[in-house]
């Protein structure tokens, strides 16, 4: 009964959040945010990114405050080259969770919204960009690999909120040997 009543409030908030423009993490404090991370969940509709769904592996990264109040996310993702890292340059805007970083590959500014989380299980983030479309991204971020499931089920409940289709909302299978090879840098 209990889980039923929770997904009726999920599903009742995420159809709210429709309604209004997406706000981030009430009271957010990046120092607490800061820290390793794991994308264990991801939304995405890109066309061009249908041939990749089933390669897709959970990735690790690792958010580091800056004194300015900007970010440093940098991520290790498997790929056909091994385990590759990256990094990405946030800035931070007037609205504390709400981040711009400039995209090298698609050469523009992309804004990240951290939209909830708890500091230490889970975060819900949201990425937004205009490119000969608007494409919007999703991601659950965990400090483990493994997550609840009313999380997941959280995080699949806001992506279907944003309009994702349910076969573009992913749960990926976590890297082999990617974590350990990034996790000491």
């Amino acid at each position: 009964m209990r889980t039923t009543v929770n997904a009726v409030v999920m599903v009742m908030l995420c159809a709210v959040m429709v309604q209004a423009d997406v706000k981030p993490q009430r009271d957010f404090n990046l120092q607490k945010f800061a820290g390793k991370w794991y994308r264990v969940g991801l939304a995405y509709d890109s066309p061009s990114f249908v041939p990749y769904r089933d390669k897709v592996k959970a990735s690790m990264g690792i958010i580091t405050a800056l004194p300015n109040g900007n970010a440093n996310l940098t991520m290790w993702d498997a790929t056909p080259l091994g385990c590759l890292s990256k990094v990405y340059q946030y800035e931070k805007t007037n609205v504390p969770g709400q981040f711009t970083y400039f995209s090298t590959r698609h050469n523009m500014v992309k804004d990240i919204t951290v939209v909830e989380t708890n500091y230490t299980d889970y975060a819900l983030v949201l990425k937004h960009k205009v490119f000969n479309r608007e494409y919007t991204q999703v991601a659950l971020y965990g400090r483990s690999l493994s997550l609840r499931i009313n999380i997941i089920n959280k995080f699949k409940a806001f992506a279907l909120s944003q309009g994702f289709p349910r076969d573009s909302i992913l749960t990926p299978p976590p890297a082999e040997n990617c974590q350990q090879s990034g996790s000491g840098r």
